[in-house]
């Protein structure tokens, strides 16, 4: 297996989430709905997603759309698995359940944090909620399992 992946590593050693973030900023997906570092632990990443006309959903209310809060989780809960075990490796999102608690309000950026609360050989276990600006009340909250695939390739 060729083992060439980015160097997201941090000079203490383990991986950081802010260098990845930086590094997808400008390529990908995330980078292309803006994305944002912001804040990290052992086992949990918040990432932004600074509100833009561009994501808007419904143009009547301004309300940003779903898929980028869903991709905002995405990436929050994935960047968390790669920081609670400390290096950057293959992995798939097998299953995210999000569910909507209100629209989020126009004008405000969205925060997604995500955490990995449990990992196995071949899994790993998220939660998260995504707010803007209340973490008590929350646009959504998320439960999600990614499959660790570096185990399966040969």
């Amino acid at each position: 297996m060729n083992d060439e992946r980015p160097d997201t590593s941090s000079p203490q050693g383990g991986f950081n989430p802010g260098m990845f973030q930086q590094m997808m900023s400008t390529h990908g997906h995330s980078g292309h709905l803006g994305i944002l570092y912001r804040a990290h632990g052992d086992s949990w990443v918040e990432l932004e997603l600074p509100y833009t006309p561009e994501l808007i959903g419904d143009v009547d209310t301004g309300v940003i759309a779903s898929g980028p809060i869903i991709s905002l989780m995405d990436n929050a809960t994935s960047l968390s698995v790669w920081t609670a075990i400390g290096k950057f490796r293959p992995q798939v999102t097998l299953d995210l359940r999000v569910d909507y608690m209100r629209p989020a309000t126009p004008g405000k950026t969205v925060v997604g944090r995500g955490e990995c609360y449990k990992t196995t050989r071949s899994m790993a276990f998220v939660r998260g909620i995504a707010h803007d600006g209340d973490p008590d009340d929350p646009v959504a909250h998320v439960a999600g399992t990614f499959i660790r695939i570096e185990n399966f390739l040969g």
